[in-house]
């Protein structure tokens, strides 16, 4: 797994921090979303899913990498 964030779309909700906060936090001048790591450890994953799915602003993106290290089938 692999997050990134848009600050510039970011309403400052606090959703992501709220429901991950090992993951997420909130910039104590503006409000928006700070990322604490790009790549959460396997317990920390779900809830990062979440926060990414609950985020009114859409500011936050989950991309899924495979395991293995390798390319999906036809890919390389």
């Amino acid at each position: 797994m692999h997050l990134s964030i848009d600050r510039d779309r970011c309403i400052g909700a606090g959703m992501c921090a709220l429901t991950a906060p090992e993951v997420f936090d909130q910039d104590a001048e503006d409000g928006l979303v700070v990322l604490r790591t790009v790549a959460p450890p396997p317990g920390l994953r779900a809830g990062a899913r979440l926060a990414a799915g609950l985020c009114p602003a859409a500011a936050l993106t989950v991309t899924e990498q495979d395991g293995a290290g390798s390319s999906p089938p036809g890919e390389q």
